[in-house]
């Protein structure tokens, strides 16, 4: 067990680069890291249960202590990052596919490694926690609403069909654990600092059997669709601090704000994108995956340098 605590620990510290290697894998190996494509929902499920043995009903609090700040942040979530992802698509003019595929990440709940990247960047993390429970279990009736809005003009889109995938892979596992983790404690207890581990390989597979079944679209459109990326992230991240700002929220629910409105749940957006549509269309995600990890480790790196200016103040938030 202490060998596998360590092993959770060193992947949980280096989560980043084990992403950014599974995207290399995909590229070097892709006829072999394109097995895994299939069994995308099944990890994304894996992932998502492992996300609720995390979670305790306590986590759901903040909502009546603090709704302004957790009603604001899903409110931007769920407005700032579809719309990005629909506008810079267009903007560079992107095949329809990789279109849906940056909705599909824009309408996606909060990432899943939020949570530590906020605790990282000395954030508000009750803050965070409540809003990536909270926009994880809106997801299957927000998410397919929001896809239709934005690519229903671009290609088919079923509503139904997204919502019971997102019911399946998404809300049921995580209630699961939640469950699980309410009525065993103790024994959950136990195995939680093995998450790590799991969330980590998870997410490294998906990346790496979504790359390696779109390897030839990598390497054509790599450079453009790494840039339409790379934008959504940032400025998710950047107007997502901005809202907090002028809502006159405090500093560490800034941080908040603007790490659970930049990094998404990627991982759903890619294994939608290859169940609903076509591979291509998990692409955005997948690079997503990859990119938001890498940007969530930099500015964690630059906030933890900084004390937050409500470090010494009782938050109202």
């Amino acid at each position: 067990m202490t060998v596998i605590k360590q092993v959770a620990d060193f992947v949980g510290r280096w989560f980043a680069l084990l992403v950014l290697l599974g995207a290399v894998v995909g590229l070097a190996m892709p006829a072999q890291a394109s097995l895994i494509a299939p069994h995308v929902s099944l990890l994304l499920g894996v992932i998502m249960f492992g996300m609720g043995l995390t979670m305790r009903p306590a986590d759901f609090a903040i909502v009546a202590k603090h709704p302004k700040a957790v009603l604001l942040g899903i409110a931007s979530q769920y407005t700032i990052m579809p719309l990005l992802g629909w506008g810079i698509a267009h903007l560079m003019n992107l095949p329809p596919l990789l279109v849906v595929g940056m909705i599909l990440v824009g309408a996606a709940p909060g990432g899943t490694a939020s949570n530590v990247i906020v605790y990282l960047a000395r954030g508000n993390v009750a803050l965070s926690v409540a809003m990536t429970s909270i926009s994880t279990m809106m997801a299957p009736f927000v998410t397919p609403f929001l896809v239709l809005a934005l690519a229903g003009s671009t290609l088919d889109v079923s509503v139904a069909d997204m919502f019971l995938s997102i019911l399946q892979v998404v809300l049921l596992p995580v209630v699961a654990g939640l469950l699980l983790r309410t009525f065993a404690d103790r024994a959950v207890s136990k195995v939680l600092p093995m998450m790590p581990l799991v969330s980590v390989t998870g997410i490294v597979l998906v990346v790496a059997g979504v790359v390696g079944a779109n390897a030839d679209a990598v390497l054509s459109t790599g450079l453009l669709l790494g840039l339409a990326v790379i934008l959504h992230n940032t400025l998710g991240l950047g107007l997502g601090y901005l809202v907090g700002l002028v809502g006159r929220l405090p500093d560490t629910s800034r941080r908040a704000l603007s790490v659970e409105v930049g990094m998404q749940n990627s991982g759903l957006a890619a294994s939608l994108g290859a169940t609903h549509f076509e591979p291509l269309a998990a692409l955005p995600g997948a690079l997503f995956s990859v990119w938001h990890n890498l940007s969530g480790a930099l500015v964690a790196t630059y906030w933890a340098r900084k004390t937050p200016e409500d470090a010494r103040e009782p938050e109202h938030t």
